[in-house]
């Protein structure tokens, strides 16, 4: 399955069980050559700049949790259905820590169990993806 133009080798790509494919980045860093996003998630304690695709905006503070979990995980199954037919993108300021807990949290609703879910996106898409202790306990109880 593909979805836009992204491919399963571009730099930053996670590839889902299912298949689908969703970049993660570091907001810090230019944007990546190649084609936009449709939809994006950024994960800040403030409001990001604007960006030239659909976004929104999921208040969370670096190295801690979503502020407003249901709104959280409202916003990631809408990624996940998008994911299907469009680019779509997680980002924080670096692209390890919350990126890398949403993306855990992501695989999870797309069929690996939580306890597996950190290992996979560590594996598949970032070595540094979830920063804390807290961040890897919110992933194992985490239900969509």
């Amino acid at each position: 399955m593909t979805n836009g133009t992204w491919s399963a080798d571009t730099p930053g790509i996670l590839r889902l069980p299912s298949g689908r494919l969703i970049r993660g980045r570091g907001l810090r860093n230019p944007l990546p050559a190649g084609q936009q996003p449709e939809f994006g998630i950024y994960l800040q304690g403030k409001e990001p700049a604007p960006v030239e695709w659909e976004s929104k905006w999921v208040k969370w503070t670096d190295f801690w949790l979503p502020a407003d979990r249901a709104a959280f995980v409202k916003t990631l199954r809408e990624l996940l259905e998008r994911s299907e037919t469009e680019r779509v993108e997680i980002a924080c300021s670096g692209g390890h820590g919350r990126t890398g807990t949403a993306m855990s949290c992501l695989v999870t609703l797309d069929g690996v169990p939580n306890t597996e879910a950190v290992a996979y996106v560590r594996a598949n898409y970032n070595k540094r993806a979830v920063e804390t202790p807290w961040q890897k306990r919110f992933v194992r109880r985490f239900s969509g």
